[in-house]
């Protein structure tokens, strides 16, 4: 099957790619490799990726319509994992922009590409900071989370 993972210069994306990879799936792995956290080690994941016959890599931004649309015109996808998101809470206290951009319209942007080419399954990956000031623990998907204490735990709830 050929499996689109958006994220896959990040740690759980790299994981992710290399265990589909060993399973016989075809990945494409998406990445804006920004530098928010070490490029060189991005990079260094990536090499191991491209490593295998079955793997290529599109670096390209989520929230870019153009590409993302050229990229679901190109290749049709059996399962997208979403995995992909400009992490950092410090830094979305900075920047909140680039966290709508990523983190919201880029979703949107993987619900449609998906929704339009019929991709018949999604998994996507939120972050336990949509629990926010919660004080229950253990934190649970049937508890509320009315109360994120970042933009980047704002755009993984609005996700």
């Amino acid at each position: 099957m050929r499996i689109l993972v958006t994220g896959a210069a990040g740690f759980i994306g790299f994981h992710m790619a290399e265990r589909l990879l060993d399973d016989g799936h075809e990945v494409v792995g998406l990445d804006s490799v920004n530098q928010y956290y070490d490029v060189r080690v991005k990079e260094a994941r990536l090499a191991i990726l491209q490593a295998h016959r079955h793997f290529e890599f599109v670096r390209a931004g989520l929230a870019d319509p153009e590409a993302m649309n050229q990229l679901f015109d190109r290749c049709e996808f059996g399962r997208v994992i979403h995995l992909a998101a400009q992490a950092g809470v410090r830094y979305s206290l900075e920047r909140p922009d680039a966290y709508v951009t990523s983190n919201i319209l880029g979703f949107l942007q993987v619900l449609e590409e998906c929704r339009y080419r019929k991709v018949p399954h999604l998994i996507y990956a939120s972050s336990s900071s949509v629990y926010g000031a919660s004080t229950q623990m253990p934190f649970s998907v049937k508890r509320g989370t009315d109360h994120p204490l970042s933009m980047y735990g704002v755009t993984k709830r609005t996700n």
